[in-house]
């Protein structure tokens, strides 16, 4: 699954392109200021237009604020990525509601109001390079049991678990668990298999179901809520009864 979250916005822009709104002269005006920004290559300045912490396909770190976006800068943006912006015509551009504003089918997003870039939907051959030797890094700290999956999906500490889920060869997902001091290390608890992912809606918000005899595993991600809404909602049901339901969150 590529681009969680913030990444999954491109996969609902292509589901809503038809719903692309008008532009005002004030959007108009903060996209041109971004266009400006890239043909000036103005780091410090695209900085202050950036809405942190600015996610990136895990398990790439996410970028938390403007002096780590300065150092990371070649990292995201190549010459491609750069040029495709700074290049670019206010046709390219469209409004999707609540959404915010895409490039194309949602290469570059960036919010209604203000103009600052809230997803990079891209990655250069530095983050591809970079993503593939983390993985293989973590499939170095894991436990034995846990060292054949595709794609690292998420990381999440609820009050009681550490629980990892991963992306299969075969697309489904995997949800191993440990109680909350345990190591990634150590023999998991609890591995369950063949999960399947649902989405809920058009904000990127979906569910990952695990099916265990009775028991049925639901994780939960949150990409669009109340701000207090958690990261993620583990529940689990036991012949359609909720007898755990725990807020999670993240670890990035």
């Amino acid at each position: 699954m590529k681009f969680r979250l913030l990444l999954l916005i491109v996969l609902i822009s292509q589901i809503c392109f038809s719903q692309s709104e008008k532009l005002d002269e004030s959007k108009i005006a903060n996209i041109k200021n971004i266009i400006a920004l890239f043909k000036q290559k103005n780091i410090e300045d695209i900085s202050q237009n950036v809405n942190f912490p600015l996610r990136r396909e895990y398990p790439i770190p996410e970028i938390k604020n403007k002096e780590q976006f300065r150092q990371r800068f070649n990292e995201v943006f190549d010459k491609i990525l750069i040029n495709k912006i700074a290049n670019s015509k206010l046709s390219q551009w469209s409004e999707m509601g609540w959404r915010g504003i895409m490039l194309d089918n949602g290469t570059v997003w960036i919010e209604s109001d203000e103009g600052k870039i809230i997803a990079i939907n891209y990655q250069s051959d530095f983050e591809k390079k970079l993503r593939k030797d983390l993985i293989n890094k973590e499939k170095q700290n894991v436990h034995s049991s846990l060292k054949n999956f595709q794609s690292p999906t998420y990381k999440i500490k609820t009050k009681k678990y550490l629980i990892r889920i991963d992306e299969l060869e075969n697309k489904k997902y995997r949800y191993a668990s440990w109680k909350i001091n345990e190591k990634e290390s150590s023999k998991p608890d609890l591995i369950l298999n063949n999960g399947e992912l649902e989405f809920q809606g058009s904000g990127g918000n979906h569910v990952i179901t695990f099916i265990n005899g009775n028991y049925t595993y639901k994780v939960y991600r949150n990409i669009l809520g109340e701000k207090d809404t958690p990261d993620i909602t583990l529940e689990v049901e036991e012949n359609g009864n909720t007898i755990l339901h725990q807020d999670g969150t993240l670890l990035k």
